[in-house]
């Protein structure tokens, strides 16, 4: 046997549960989900704007006619919504094997005492309340089972906070403090709790909605640096997840070669004016 194992078949029939699927990190983490499962997988598909999960579907059933996938418009800022919705998911997809919490979004660069309210509350809202409240509903249903693998998208600025990022590094230090703690009280089981941390991620949306639709400033984020593309976490995220049972990676940090550290992106003002 290759010392890499047997990759589709230890995803054999998993079933899979990604936030923010419609786009970006997301999006590519699905699509590499059903190339390493050779289609013989499971994905519950989740995000705002479900015409785009559709399509995302057709895509992969054309490919894989063996995959089984379900699309459904999820907003995870609306916490009432999200307990409900996993404890009504149709019997083939209830049993979750691996739950990939990517949602999360960044407003502005504003400082601190001009920042808008309703960003503050819209980023915790979505990158921190939403996150815990799917991960102790899904936590609840694998402690039954004593198996599963929780991914968490976390972030260089959960590390080390820029100028301007003050809610955004926040709610990314919070999510890193919850997953610390989540894996500590999980480490005598067999649910595995893994966070990818990466630095300065070239995806088609991220930085436009920051800006709230500005292409020019979303565009100067990449300016005169080499960034990491969706396609490099989603791998990571695979990878992580086809593991043997018994090994967990259990903190990735992941920046872009052309970078003198892993925080370089984050020691300067990232909105280049």
């Amino acid at each position: 046997m290759s010392i890499f194992g047997n990759i589709a078949q230890r995803l054999a029939g998993k079933n899979i549960f990604i936030t923010g699927a419609s786009t970006g990190i997301g999006y590519l983490t699905a699509k590499y989900f059903a190339e390493a499962g050779a289609g013989n997988i499971k994905l519950i598909l989740t995000a705002r704007r479900k015409e785009k999960l559709d399509a995302l579907k057709e895509e992969l059933v054309k490919t894989y006619p063996n995959i089984k996938v379900l699309t459904a418009s999820l907003d995870v800022s609306k916490i009432a919504t999200i307990r409900p919705f996993v404890k009504e998911l149709p019997k083939e997809f209830s049993e979750i094997d691996v739950l990939v919490n990517n949602a999360g979004k960044a407003l502005g660069l504003d400082p601190i005492g001009t920042i808008d309210t309703k960003d503050v509350e819209e980023m915790f809202s979505t990158n921190v309340l939403g996150m815990i409240e799917l991960t102790q509903t899904v936590v609840e249903l694998m402690k039954g089972r004593n198996k599963g693998d929780i991914i968490q998208l976390g972030s260089v600025a959960g590390r080390d906070p820029y100028p301007g990022g003050g809610i955004y590094c926040a709610t990314k230090a919070a999510l890193r403090s919850f997953t610390h703690v989540l894996r500590k009280e999980l480490i005598n089981t067999k649910i595995r709790v893994i966070e990818i941390e990466p630095g300065n991620v070239a995806t088609d949306e991220f930085s436009l909605v920051r800006f709230k639709g500005d292409a020019s400033r979303a565009a100067n984020v990449y300016k005169d640096t080499e960034p990491l593309m969706g396609e490099d976490i989603a791998e990571l995220i695979v990878f992580t997840a086809t593991r043997k049972e018994n090994t967990v990676i259990a903190e990735t940090l992941v920046f872009g070669t052309n970078q003198a550290s892993a925080f370089h992106l984050y020691r300067g003002p990232l909105d280049k004016k």
